[in-house]
């Protein structure tokens, strides 16, 4: 018999949800003060292809069993592996920024990497809720390594390397949940260093961004330009902000004010306090999907709800930590609140299906 959907979880969802809506609005001011049109177009995309789109998708996979995604997990991962090397094709895909990111159909644009990170994620909380017996724990590891190794080669290349840790660690967590042996967990880690020592030696703009991030005032109207601009918006909106709307930073010195840097507005505007509101919301909100996990009536509920988090959660504190100097620039959106309607309907629609494994199938 189905229980009822975690209204706890719903409520956090919410929340940042609402929050994110105020902080855009705002930040989107600082596009319309220079190009209206723009503007309209921005805000049409978020508001009715990413927010109304997404909570459509929300309630239809909050309503569809969650066990429907074990059953075609495969041909999605695979549909995903195929939909994302199109934006390699000359055709379809096009660059933006030093990066072929995104597919242009009609005048519909969609960034696939995010339909890889559900195909991955799906893929894997299937692969590993096999018996044991039938799959054992060493071949679960190697398999790992491979399926990794398929999705680091498509993400590297465009490149989007942030983006392939955050898959990662959404890979990682659910190869954990399953029962892994630490020794074998360290392995993996060991095996991501020398990864990322080699993109460092062969990858100059990761080379760039390390350094950057040693040194934050090496490169001041350079590479060290966005954390330099972000640290001061943080700074000037000191314990209570500005107040919502206020912002300067957004109007002609913050890069992406309403992409990556969006947590910079949200520190000037709203001030420590703010901040530290969303970062809170954003915890609980992972911590009350990992309960959700820990209930899950099966295996593969909980390796789905591991991964779906995991990827929400990893990619959100990754923003924020790099906009305040604690970790390399990433390049990647704050979830729920960032520019960006593919993010945004994805992210809503993986959080339905959460909110249907804790009805608990």
């Amino acid at each position: 018999m189905r229980g009822k959907t975690d209204k706890i979880f719903i409520f956090f969802l919410t929340a940042i949800v609402l929050m994110g809506i105020l902080v855009f609005a705002s930040a989107s001011l600082g596009i319309f003060a220079k190009n209206e049109a723009l503007f309209y177009s921005i805000i049409t995309n978020q508001f009715l292809f990413g927010l109304m789109g997404g909570i459509l998708a929300f309630f239809i996979s909050s309503k569809i069993n969650y066990h429907v995604w074990k059953k075609y997990a495969l041909p999605i991962f695979i549909l995903a592996i195929v939909t994302t090397t199109l934006v390699f094709v000359p055709t379809i895909g096009f660059e933006s920024g030093g990066a072929k990111r995104w597919i242009h159909v009609l005048s519909f644009s969609f960034q696939p990497s995010e339909f890889l990170k559900f195909g991955l994620v799906a893929y894997l909380a299937a692969f590993f809720s096999l018996p044991k017996e039938s799959r054992p724990l060493l071949f679960k590891t190697i398999s790992l390594f491979i399926f990794l190794a398929i999705t680091a080669v498509i993400m590297l290349k465009q490149p989007d390397t942030t983006t392939f840790v955050i898959m990662a660690a959404a890979a990682l967590s659910i190869y954990i949940a399953s029962g892994a042996k630490w020794k074998h967990v360290f392995a993996i880690f060991a095996a991501g260093l020398i990864g990322f020592a080699l993109l460092v030696s062969f990858r100059p703009y990761v080379k760039e961004r390390l350094m950057t991030f040693l040194d934050s005032t090496r490169d001041p109207q350079g590479s060290s330009y966005q954390i330099q601009q972000s640290l001061i918006a943080i700074g000037s909106g000191e314990l209570f902000g500005r107040g919502l709307g206020q912002s300067v930073q957004k109007f002609n010195f913050l890069p992406e004010p309403i992409g990556d840097s969006i947590f910079a507005i949200i520190g000037e505007e709203l001030g420590f306090v703010g901040g530290t509101v969303i970062v809170l919301l954003f915890l609980l909100f992972g911590l009350r999907g990992l309960k959700i996990a820990s209930h899950a009536k099966d295996s593969f509920g909980a390796y789905l709800a591991v991964g779906i988090i995991t990827l929400i959660i990893a990619q959100s504190f990754i923003n924020i930590a790099s906009l305040i100097g604690i970790f390399p620039l990433a390049g990647v959106p704050l979830v729920f609140v960032s520019h960006g309607g593919t993010a945004l309907l994805f992210a809503l629609a993986e959080v339905g299906i959460v909110a249907n494994i804790s009805r608990k199938g």
